[in-house]
């Protein structure tokens, strides 16, 4: 039977002399900092003891939040009893009205501890991960820490803050006959000072023109509005079958190739994807044949029992994107990188066919393809961004009661730490200098990788700060990557999903 078909839609026509315009993806502007990055080879040790961290973290931010209180609580009195400050916790007395700044310590019965790890070291059968710290017999304790000693805290604005160890806040109240803290108020560092937009950028020209000779940069000069960065975390490859459908509706949407004329106009707009953590599924080694396990222990590279599935497939997904758009990776729990934080970018070597649009190896330039820490920061479009793989925020719930995560976000920055329950119950790296994890400047856009669902919101600082946090699903279970508008910080989401045939 012949059919009438539509001349637009007819693939076998006469070729015709119609120019189409061709679409150009819109310049990613990318300067990234390298604050996380770890001293290399024998430089970096592990002998050191973790407790220098909280010292080092109380000597940087203690000025800020003391600042604060002393401006806040100045002329604080109760009763004709005027406030006053205390240098050392040692040195709080028993009916006094005074405030001191220091480190939380949380008390809690069911945090993990040493015999936890020494029972899997000796196969017995170790107790399954919690979801929550929190005694429900009310056991916990809230401490406060310095250099001298610890103060036990008690008080209602204990219970409407929320605090996890790690944190540097002030607090005034009296010591009562227990020798507990009645907090009467608290207060934290707050937001630190936030750089303007391009402000790195002018700094380096400036330096390039001379003093005195303050211009606009080539990147501001040369850059185009509506612009967007695309952010997706938890795609868990784990090279079967089963994730091969998504990742393509993913692959090709960035590529322009699963839309129409003008929606791949707005796909152009996309200068950059930011990967925020877990790419690669958890390990699930090839399961034994009954042979090899009589056969005993082999150690080193064993191909029986390593699956490079999954690494292949990702490396094969970066590899067919990056010739189209530039791509920043954040290593995350799941992945082939240390565990403690901050992890380390992930070894060029998991990835032989995208590892060619890396940066040359002694060059300061950021090549098409970023592999970075976790947490990472920089600049993107003149913007300062900071993120990380979720790890942080998810030791922060353990702590909590609810499932806030914004409110989670809110809170790191302004404790003005990125990680505040690192090295308590968050493994991380003996740093002795310094604590990289201090929010030294404050960010416009904070975003945290592989969390239960998208969740957005702006909050604002004390000198007019303005931050844009973001919540970034897991791809695997959600389908769902979100595109940021660097003209507004405006964001959406995008959903894909594979709709299931019937029998």
């Amino acid at each position: 039977m012949a059919m009438d078909i539509d001349p637009e839609d007819d693939l076998l026509q006469d070729p015709t002399d119609q120019d189409y315009p061709a679409l150009e993806r819109q310049p990613s502007y990318y300067n990234p900092l390298h604050s996380f990055t770890l001293a290399k080879g024998e430089l970096r040790s592990y002998k050191q003891q973790y407790g220098d961290i909280y010292f080092l973290r109380l000597a940087k931010l203690k000025p800020a939040v003391e600042a604060i209180a002393d401006e806040e609580w100045k002329e604080f009195e109760i009763a004709g009893d005027k406030v006053r400050r205390v240098d050392r916790v040692l040195d709080v007395r028993q009916g006094e009205l005074c405030w001191i700044a220091g480190t939380v310590y949380m008390d809690m019965p069911l945090k993990p501890n040493i015999l936890d790890d020494i029972s899997k070291d000796h196969w017995i059968s170790a107790p399954p991960p919690r979801e929550k710290y929190l005694s429900p017999t009310g056991q916990d304790q809230i401490m406060l820490e310095d250099e001298s000693g610890r103060l036990r805290l008690t008080g209602t604005p204990l219970q409407l803050s929320m605090l996890v160890t790690g944190c540097i806040i002030a607090v005034m109240g009296t010591e009562n006959a227990n020798g507990d803290f009645e907090v009467v108020d608290l207060k934290v560092p707050d937001l630190p000072r936030q750089p303007q937009r391009w402000e790195r950028d002018e700094s380096s020209a400036v330096l390039s023109e001379g003093i005195g000779k303050k211009r606009k940069s080539d990147a501001q000069e040369r850059r185009t509005e509506g612009g967007k960065v695309a952010i997706v975390s938890g795609l868990r490859i784990s090279g079967d079958q089963g994730d091969t459908l998504t990742l393509d509706l993913l692959m090709e949407y960035l590529l322009g190739e699963a839309c129409g004329p003008a929606e791949q106009s707005e796909v152009s707009k996309i200068s950059r994807l930011i990967i925020a953590g877990n790419s690669i599924a958890e390990g699930t080694p090839l399961a034994m044949r009954e042979d090899e396990k009589r056969a005993g222990k082999k150690y080193g590279y064993d191909s029986s029992a390593y699956n490079p599935a999954p690494t292949t497939h990702f490396d094969k997904f970066l590899a067919t994107l990056l010739p189209s758009i530039p791509v920043t990776l954040i290593p995350g729990e799941s992945d082939l990188a240390n565990v403690s934080m901050p992890q380390q970018p992930i070894h060029p070597a998991m990835f032989p066919s995208s590892r060619n649009y890396a940066a040359m190896p002694g060059t300061s330039e950021p090549g098409w393809f970023d592999s970075v820490t976790n947490p990472w920061q920089g600049d993107v479009d003149g913007w300062r961004m900071m993120g990380n793989g979720g790890q942080p925020i998810d030791d922060v719930f353990k702590y909590v009661e609810g499932d806030e995560r914004l409110d989670m976000l809110e809170s790191l920055l302004r404790w003005r730490c990125g990680a505040p329950t690192a090295p308590d119950t968050l493994w991380c790296y003996p740093f002795q200098d310094r604590d990289p994890f201090v929010i030294e400047e404050c960010p416009h856009v904070y975003f945290v990788g592989n969390q239960p669902r998208y969740e957005t919101d702006v909050i604002e600082g004390p000198a007019g700060q303005t931050v844009r946090l973001i919540c970034i699903p897991k791809f695997r279970d959600t389908g769902e990557v979100v595109l940021l508008d660097t003209d507004t910080l405006e964001t959406e989401l995008v959903k894909f999903s594979v709709l299931e045939g019937r029998s």
